[in-house]
């Protein structure tokens, strides 16, 4: 018998009697990391990296009960063996591996390959089954080097200030946020929506050094702010606030930026393709790492991806979840105008 079955409240292990990201609520609760498509209100218990739990404790509730652990530590629940290993996906991420009479499964949830500079590098773990997303799935989806990406931003940036324009950057306020913050430190002053800023206050207090930056307040003046870099999250996009800086120019961080007809290029004046998920090499790549010999696909391009990887000698099965509407702006925040 498998160690994972995928039930309607999510990705279960009968033998360890625990759901891994469910969906609904349940009794035992084991997450992968912050994003609000895989760690949801209401289980009993949940089981996370320390990061983690100082996220999801700032963005659901302070009274969740929550136990966490490092990476490469281990638990045991009723003889399954249970330890989380890097995802490289946002801080704290982390890919669940779960141990029993011999067999090993890997559910990764999000995951990326290469290194941001922030979150702690992806892990490839050998393992029996492998569970993995495919968001990015198609050939098309092919990153430019992290270092590239940022200059074309910068570049973007200097050219808004010589043109007296304010630069905004929407992006996720856990994972791209704190990226950008990092890999942008030093160029212009940063400005951030108050909901990252609170996120990076609880990120800091269980100890991940950030750079300078300021949370935006209403009275801070339209020229001071014209003078450095405003990410904000999505939901701020199409803002009133946004409309009354001086003459703001809006670039969207996301993966879906790389094919430019997608409908969230169409409101931007420029748009960067920067994801915290592997692209389709980078995809590749870590499934051929673990050695599997069952891999299940669950969200993204999940056909199109498990018919690649059983052509190529990988037996693959796509499988329908609730992961993947990583829009988590819309349902953990409730953001609008400063």
């Amino acid at each position: 018998m498998g160690l994972i079955t995928f039930t309607n409240r999510g990705i279960y292990c009968k033998q360890g009697d625990f759901y891994v990201d469910p969906w609904l609520p349940v009794d035992y609760a084991v997450t992968t990391h912050g994003h609000a498509d895989h760690v949801r209100w209401g289980n009993k218990y949940y089981l996370c990296h320390h990061l983690t739990k100082a996220i999801i404790k700032c963005r659901i509730s302070e009274d969740l009960v929550v136990e966490s652990m490092a990476y490469g530590e281990k638990v045991f629940r009723n003889g399954v063996q249970i330890s989380f290993h890097p995802g490289g996906h946002v801080i704290g991420s982390a890919q669940v591996r779960l141990e029993y009479k011999g067999e090993i499964c890997v559910i990764s949830g999000d995951y990326k390959v290469e290194f941001d500079g922030i979150s702690t590098a992806f892990e490839p773990i050998k393992c029996h089954t492998f569970v993995s997303e495919s968001t990015f799935g198609l050939p098309v989806y092919n990153w430019l080097p992290q270092d590239v990406l940022f200059d074309d931003i910068k570049h973007w940036a200097a050219q808004n200030k010589e043109n007296n324009k304010t630069t905004v950057l929407i992006a996720y306020s856990l994972g791209k946020a704190q990226r950008l913050l990092h890999n942008l430190a030093g160029y212009l002053p940063i400005y951030v929506h108050n909901s990252i800023g609170r996120l990076n206050v609880a990120i800091e207090q269980a100890g991940v050094k950030l750079p300078p930056y300021k949370t935006i307040t209403a009275d801070m003046s339209r020229d001071e702010l014209q003078g450095g870099i405003l990410i904000v999250p999505p939901v701020m996009r199409d803002s009133k606030w946004i409309k009354s800086l001086q003459g703001a120019a809006v670039g969207i961080c996301s993966g879906w930026m790389q094919v430019r007809s997608h409908r969230r290029w169409q409101s931007a004046d420029a748009g960067f393709a920067l994801s915290d998920h592997a692209d389709w090499n980078g995809l590749i790549t870590a499934i051929k790492a673990t050695e599997a010999e069952k891999v299940y696909v669950t969200h993204g391009f999940t056909s199109v991806f498990s018919r690649y990887l059983t052509e190529q000698g990988i037996p693959a099965e796509a499988v329908t979840t609730q992961f993947g509407i990583e829009d988590e702006e819309a349902v953990a925040e409730k953001g609008g105008d400063l």
